[in-house]
């Protein structure tokens, strides 16, 4: 069992979202920082998709009522965390005993950190995910972020690893790589190249539903809104006003706002650590490269398992 001692600005149970209920209105949710979670997951011998939990811009604090094994991914390599008081490092497997507190400090430059723990959480899933779709009020603990004096049940019987090993923080900067977008010629050469080329700020207006971005108004030659489809985490959408938004995990499923670009798969955890008032800006790229750069991040992740087996 875990007690949430304190929850922070917003504190939920994630794992890698719900996978085929788009065609269904339902969003898929999960981790902002997928990268962060699966790296978490292997630290403590889980399954990479385990649900764990996400904090956004927290302190958090969290009291153990059981022996078990944790690690603190997604916040900065040097960010402040402690078990009784005792330093521990991010990105580095934990053993807890019963009745240990562990506070997690606000991440310096990141916006979300991670716990995950050995086992998980034994809580039921919702259409196939334990991740908390806080717009349609299910999944994680009864659909709601977590509050003080919430209590997760741990699954009983995990296999806690071995000795205290750790992994190296993937490097994050606060550009992304994108394709263009399907209605990218609708915009004006001007507001194409000005996309490209400035750096955006993400505005106070954001959550996880998505980034409301700040910078030059896009211009577009063709002015009729597009027909209701279908849209997905990374498409940067541009409303009349001409600021795009970015769109992230817990997004609605369908649109009506043209597409100028899409931020390709292995570059959305880094959307997720992105700060309010961050810049932010992006890389054009090809099909190839995005499919190259998912497949360097599967084998990156499929290297630090390798490498957490060998060490147990």
């Amino acid at each position: 069992m875990i007690e949430i001692v304190s929850a922070g600005p917003l504190a939920t149970v994630q794992d890698l979202g719900r996978a085929g209920w788009r065609d269904r209105g339902v969003s898929r949710c999960g981790a902002l920082d997928e990268l962060a979670l699966q790296s978490g997951n292997l630290l403590v011998g889980n399954a990479p998709g385990t649900a764990a939990l996400e904090f956004t811009l927290g302190a958090a604090t969290l009291r153990f009522h059981a022996d078990t094994c944790l690690a603190i991914t997604g916040t900065d390599a040097d960010a402040d965390a402690s078990l009784d008081g005792r330093p521990l490092r991010p990105w580095w497997r934990q053993h807890v005993r019963a009745g240990q507190t562990l506070k997690v400090a606000a991440p310096r430059e990141r916006m979300r950190s991670y716990v995950a723990i050995a086992g998980g959480l034994a809580l039921p899933q919702r259409l196939g995910s334990l991740s908390t779709d806080l717009a349609g009020g299910f999944g994680g603990l009864d659909g709601r972020a977590l509050r003080n004096g919430d209590r997760l049940p741990l699954n009983p019987g995990a296999a806690l690893p071995g000795r205290s090993v750790g992994v190296r923080p993937p490097d994050w900067t606060p550009v992304v790589r994108a394709l263009p977008g399907p209605e990218h010629q609708h915009f004006t050469a001007q507001a194409r190249e000005a996309f490209w080329a400035s750096d955006w700020t993400v505005t106070p207006q954001s959550n996880r539903m998505g980034y409301r971005l700040a910078g030059p108004a896009l211009q577009r030659e063709r002015g009729a809104e597009l027909a209701s489809h279908g849209v997905l985490p990374g498409v940067v959408q541009v409303p009349p006003s001409g600021q795009p938004i970015v769109l992230l995990a817990d997004a609605q499923t369908t649109g009506g706002y043209p597409k100028i670009a899409v931020v390709i798969r292995a570059d959305l955890w880094k959307l997720g650590q992105l700060r309010l008032g961050a810049p932010l800006r992006f890389a054009a790229c090809n099909l190839d490269e995005a499919r190259d750069a998912l497949r360097s991040q599967h084998l990156l992740l499929d290297r630090m398992r390798t490498a957490l087996c060998m060490s147990t």
